[in-house]
């Protein structure tokens, strides 16, 4: 018999690592965006390639976050 897993034990930073476990198991065919979605993603995109150079990775992010 299965074990039940229990994931209110899990603190949050596990919750926060388990739901991106759960996120990179998708592919893309398994997600469905609205159409309202997929405009704010086009959006979004073009706004990010229009001026790439000026992005942060988030390597680069994080360091920062923990710096502070």
């Amino acid at each position: 018999m299965a074990e039940t897993f229990d994931i209110a034990k899990l603190t949050k930073k596990e919750r926060l690592a388990l739901i991106g476990e759960l996120w990179d198991s998708l592919a893309p065919e398994d997600v469905s965006l609205t159409s309202a979605q997929e405009a704010e993603l086009a959006r979004r995109m073009a706004t990010f390639e229009a001026d790439a150079q000026r992005a942060v990775s988030w390597d680069e992010i994080e360091a920062d976050l923990d710096k502070r």
